[in-house]
């Protein structure tokens, strides 16, 4: 792992942080001696990953909430502060993938839970994150698209998923020209498939009871040959959050193995 001098000291609040991406850059930023404090809406989820972080003493911070009620997003902003003081770098990274159906089969309900967590959340965590670095004039944001918010590609059934995906790269731009007047940087990563639990649920969407053949289509599909581990992103948003990337906003950061080349 690179290491980012300009990184130690500073404060990154994930969100998303008991999955496989959010654990993967809590346990990277801590690495870097940053202080982190972990959104996920699962508490017990939140306590089963927080072991394995190896987080130095009064360095990691687990807040349970809901990132599509606002009244937890400012809640999770709030005791942030009152614990670490600032906010230097937000991973704005919490999604789901909703179901696996054609448009016409989708039950709304779960179309409106991912456009919820995916496009409120993430909206929602800005409103409230930006206020405290316009104040400083200094921080970075990341948020968690995927190339699936670039362009349609081959997946079938995922509509929703796509949906709001689109919508984040399409925030990221706009916010990050709003915030550069304040010198607050906000750029966008989009993985490629990842080797996670959520493209092990999406594998079995694809191809019920053959998830595993699934995975080695999409895997073939992916020049280097591989799908994504979560540790890959967390680099990717390391480098985004560091000075390294100083002059960098509105960018839109594949991490995708040469998939859409």
């Amino acid at each position: 792992m690179t290491v980012y001098e300009d990184l130690a000291g500073k404060v990154a609040l994930i969100t998303g942080g008991a999955g496989g991406l959010g654990a993967a850059a809590a346990k990277a930023f801590l690495a870097q001696g940053c202080r982190v404090a972990l959104v996920d809406i699962s508490a017990e989820a939140l306590a089963r990953i927080e072991p394995s972080l190896n987080a130095p003493k009064n360095s990691l911070l687990t807040i349970a909430a809901d990132i599509s009620k606002e009244a937890d997003v400012k809640a999770y902003v709030d005791t942030t502060i009152r614990t670490f003081g600032t906010i230097d770098i937000f991973f704005n990274n919490a999604g789901i993938e909703g179901k696996v159906a054609p448009l016409v089969e989708q039950d709304m309900a779960d179309v409106d839970r991912v456009f919820a967590i995916n496009i409120r959340g993430t909206y929602l965590g800005l409103k409230y994150v930006l206020p405290v670095m316009y104040a400083k004039k200094s921080g970075s944001v990341i948020n968690t698209s995927s190339i699936g918010g670039l362009v349609a590609g081959p997946a079938l059934g995922v509509t929703p998923y796509v949906t709001s995906k689109f919508a984040i790269t399409g925030l990221t731009r706009l916010v990050a020209n709003e915030s550069a007047p304040y010198r607050v940087r906000v750029n966008s990563v989009h993985p490629s498939p990842v080797n996670t639990e959520m493209m092990r649920r999406l594998e079995e969407g694809f191809a019920p009871g053959h998830g595993e053949d699934a995975r080695q289509g999409i895997a073939a599909g992916i020049p280097l040959g591989r799908y994504a581990e979560a540790s890959d992103i967390a680099d990717a948003v390391l480098f985004l959050a560091s000075d390294a990337s100083r002059f960098i906003t509105g960018e839109q950061l594949r991490v995708d193995g040469g998939q859409l080349n």
